[in-house]
């Protein structure tokens, strides 16, 4: 749906973006990550044309990024912008009809969403009478209203409670299952475990990881598992475990009493192989690989991306 070349942009002597390139896969949720100062902002106001890439263009669904391609996203940036002193329905009307709707599809795009989202009784509220965590649903159904097939999410869940943060979640879902790319920047990355199929990492200006997420979890795997073994001889079989597994304690929830330890896969040397020999020690309680989470892999590829620098 979107290929971004080659992106580099600087103000001034600063360089917001070096040489960035990605591709973002249709009906698909794209986690676009990074710590402050990445460049993720200065990437996303360029998708939207706020402002100008330096070098390099952008494809949105295969063709060059033009003006008009401006009604097919929506976007919803991480600073709200709201008129505090406007009823929500006056607003709401008049932003919709900003982003190409007659008044007649605005009104009928905005019964949908404010009877979905429970907030039909806001009507004729000003939006400075609204908790952030209200404000926060209009922003988002005027994102979203124009059916865009690109949308753009900076902080989606910022001010809401977590029934709220669900809600929209799944909103955010349902509209990739009927059609939508999401393209979504977070710094909560458990939402990123739950909800993005492909991420790209950047640090620094550059584009330092991405990929699919699954993909990128297996490449990041160290063949680490959590085990619990019940022993009648706990303090021999921590011994064994020690010199013949290099063993290290760890401790996870349990309803049982037993050695728990991580240890490495050994070279050559299957899952099933080193059940059937720590078997011999006793019973298995406990036997789970150590998956890498988002967090994980966000936090080692931006240290070692800092090393290299």
């Amino acid at each position: 749906m979107l290929e971004a070349h080659s992106i580099s942009k600087s103000f001034g002597s600063f360089k917001a973006l070096q040489e960035v390139s990605l591709m973002v896969p249709k009906q698909s949720v794209f986690g676009l990550l990074g710590p402050n100062g990445a460049g993720k902002t200065t990437l996303i106001r360029i998708i939207n044309q706020i402002t100008m890439p330096d070098s390099g263009h952008v494809l949105l669904d295969g063709e060059p990024l033009r003006p008009d391609h401006i009604r097919y996203i929506g976007y919803l940036p991480e600073e709200r912008g709201l008129y505090k002193t406007m009823k929500v329905g006056e607003q709401v009307i008049y932003l919709a009809q900003l982003k190409g709707l007659s008044k007649s599809d605005a009104k009928a795009q905005l019964k949908y969403w404010f009877d979905r989202l429970d907030i039909g009784h806001w009507w004729d509220k000003k939006v400075q009478e609204l908790s952030k965590g209200m404000a926060q649903k209009i922003q988002f159904v005027v994102t979203v209203l124009h059916r865009p097939k690109l949308l753009i999410f900076d902080e989606p869940f910022s001010g809401f409670d977590p029934i709220n943060a669900q809600l929209i979640r799944e909103e955010i879902l349902n509209l990739r299952d009927q059609g939508a790319t999401v393209i979504f920047s977070t710094h909560r990355m458990e939402s990123v475990e739950e909800m993005c199929d492909h991420i790209a990492l950047m640090n620094k200006s550059k584009k330092i990881l991405d990929g699919n997420l699954m993909d990128i979890k297996r490449a990041y795997q160290s063949n680490v598992f959590r085990v619990g073994i019940k022993s009648a001889d706990k303090a021999g079989t921590w011994k064994i475990l020690e010199e013949q597994f290099g063993a290290t304690p760890v401790v996870f929830k349990s309803i049982h009493e037993e050695v728990q330890c991580k240890l490495q896969l050994p070279d050559g040397h299957g899952p099933n192989d080193l059940f059937a020999q720590l078997s011999k020690f006793g019973e298995i309680s406990h036997f789970v690989q150590e998956v890498p989470t988002a967090n994980d892999i966000f936090i080692q590829s931006i240290h070692q991306n800092e090393a290299i620098l």
